[in-house]
């Protein structure tokens, strides 16, 4: 027979071990977990990913970090965080939203709390709308039913046919709760080319009257492209109720790349690679890109996109 002593210890620890088991830092630590309302985002590292690893976007930078930092810290948000990031390709757009994301979500893009919707994958018939409206709106009920902190990131906006971005108007709204379910805690990305012609139009009048990049302020180009993306059929927020209603918090302007941008781009790859940086092998790379306008060639036509391609052909250096 068991002695009652020793009985009573068993017990004991088998309670101590179902508690330690059971305790969330412990199963967190083995499967992923949505964020508790208590998480916050570290603003330190944010910035400095952000400054080591996005280049010539001051702008972009400046505004997603305070925009970011002011919304996971506030306990009781009236609506989720909404960022539409309008530029040309290789301008660092898809590169903000995964830093982003990784910063919430550790796993990032992996992360089963982080939706990525591409348009012409995901949406690519005109004559199924009606039918990617409802799946649309039932997956992102599933997902922030699941979790509250979920992010969405809509890639090629400017290939989204006009409409189909409204059915998630409800969840973008100030209600506090749309069927039993708060949003207000979610985060939606909007990625889109569309506005850029517009962006890079002002940033090259900058630079003609002889103002310096970093002078551009958030607020020279947020209306204009918010008005242009709004009256532009190929914007995916063509007539949008997300913007007649104001519920797209900012419109975040990516500038045309310059000649420094695009080396500093080789020069992170070459780093990534594990490579020591060989100034010629930057200036070679750099030579091979194609700038606009035709005869003053300032900006990158194709911004950092094609980097890591042209590196290739360098490998054997």
């Amino acid at each position: 027979a068991l002695e009652p002593l020793s009985v009573s210890l068993a017990i004991g620890v088998a309670w101590a071990l179902t508690g330690y088991l059971s305790h969330p830092n412990f199963y967190c630590s083995y499967v992923e977990c949505c964020p508790s309302d208590g998480h916050r985002i570290n603003a330190t590292a944010l910035r400095a990913q952000l400054d080591t690893k996005l280049f010539g976007q001051h702008l972009a930078k400046d505004v997603v970090l305070k925009a970011v930092m002011g919304f996971t810290n506030n306990p009781s948000p009236k609506k989720p965080l909404t960022l539409s990031l309008h530029g040309w390709a290789g301008t660092g757009k898809n590169f903000l939203s995964q830093i982003l994301a990784e910063h919430v979500h550790p796993a990032g893009l992996r992360s089963k709390f982080v939706h990525l919707f591409l348009a012409t994958l995901h949406f690519p018939h005109q004559d199924e709308v009606k039918l990617y409206k409802e799946q649309l709106q039932n997956w992102i009920r599933g997902n922030v039913s699941a979790c509250p902190h979920s992010i969405f990131i809509f890639d090629e906006m400017d290939k989204m046919h006009p409409g189909l971005i409204d059915a998630i108007k409800p969840f973008l709204d100030y209600y506090e709760q749309v069927d039993r379910v708060s949003y207000r805690k979610a985060i939606f990305i909007f990625l889109s080319n569309a506005g850029g012609d517009l962006i890079n139009k002002a940033a090259l009048d900058f630079w003609t009257s002889g103002k310096r990049r970093e002078e551009i302020q958030l607020k020279d180009l947020e209306l204009m492209l918010s008005v242009g993306v709004f009256n532009n059929k190929n914007s995916g927020l063509w007539h949008s109720s997300l913007i007649d209603r104001n519920l797209i918090d900012y419109f975040i302007p990516f500038l045309p790349l310059e000649h420094k941008h695009v080396k500093m781009c080789v020069r992170a790859e070459m780093t990534a690679r594990g490579y020591a940086i060989d100034e010629k092998i930057v200036q070679a790379v750099a030579d091979e890109m194609t700038f606009f306008p035709k005869e003053q060639k300032i900006y990158s036509d194709k911004g950092c996109k094609t980097v890591q391609a042209k590196l290739d052909i360098h490998e054997d250096f």
